[in-house]
């Protein structure tokens, strides 16, 4: 039997994922469910959810959950609802982010939206994780786990709450995977780079700064998250950060923002 073509175990793997319903995280949870898995689409916005499972090659064994993840509330419903549907949550994938807008630089954001791109991205982030885990230390049973980070984790972005939350987390994934690694639980980053979807609006200029020539589509992203995700093909695999920039990481294209409006 080749080495790829059975990645997961259909009968024992199932999926979270956070931010299904658009961008990377619909990628990666379309691609789950087809390789067998059942999975969790998990995502703010019920529409998207719909359209992200609507549009998967095997939509019966998606599950849909929609709700906003920034209240600890609402990421301990959405781990009843994950396990009431799945019993344990064997790969967990966190693709949920709120959207950034470019005019939310140091001198500009405001509280409300530094709290909520910090409480999705790092407090649902941690508190999903560790629930998960526990659960399956609880059971001896092995898990993937599997965090988008950015480029931005270690290069200013012009946004410090998108920044510093994606920092955070980047060493929030060498916590998880340090304390969790002897339960054979692995935790690792994706890293994207000029991705074409979710909350980044594309700037086809931006190509010219990538060494492969083109921005990059979240479906460049599902085959290396599948991969890092498998306890066949990466089980040996934790803590680690991979990139998909095509090559972006290689420059900083980013210059200081434009502080002439502020009085």
């Amino acid at each position: 039997m080749s080495l790829f073509s059975a990645p997961f175990d259909p009968a024992t793997d199932t999926a979270l994922v956070i931010g299904a319903g658009n961008g990377i995280g619909r990628a990666i949870a379309q691609a789950l469910v087809g390789e067998g898995v059942r999975t969790v689409f998990a995502d703010i916005s019920a529409e998207r959810v719909s359209a992200a499972i609507s549009a998967s090659v095997r939509p019966e064994l998606a599950v849909p959950w929609v709700g906003d993840l920034a209240g600890l509330d609402a990421c301990d419903a959405l781990l009843a609802a994950s396990h009431a549907a799945l019993g344990e949550v064997s790969h967990f994938v966190h693709s949920a982010s709120p959207p950034r807008r470019e005019a939310d630089h140091a001198l500009a954001v405001d509280r409300r939206t530094w709290q909520e791109m910090h409480a999705v991205n790092l407090d649902a982030g941690f508190h999903l994780a560790r629930e998960i885990a526990k659960r399956l230390i609880a059971a001896k049973r092995p898990g993937s786990f599997l965090f988008l980070t950015s480029l931005h984790a270690g290069t200013p972005r012009n946004l410090p709450h998108y920044s510093t939350a994606k920092a955070g987390m980047a060493m929030l994934v060498k916590e998880l995977a340090k304390t969790f690694g002897r339960h054979n639980i692995r935790v690792n980053a994706l890293v994207p780079g000029a991705i074409a979807a979710g909350g980044f609006v594309a700037d086809a200029s931006l190509a010219r700064h990538i060494p492969l020539g083109r921005l990059g589509a979240a479906n460049d992203l599902a085959p290396m998250a599948l991969t890092v995700l498998s306890n066949k093909l990466s089980g040996y695999v934790t803590g680690a950060a991979f990139v998909v920039d095509g090559g972006l990481s290689l420059t900083n294209w980013f210059e200081a923002p434009a502080l002439d409006t502020l009085s």
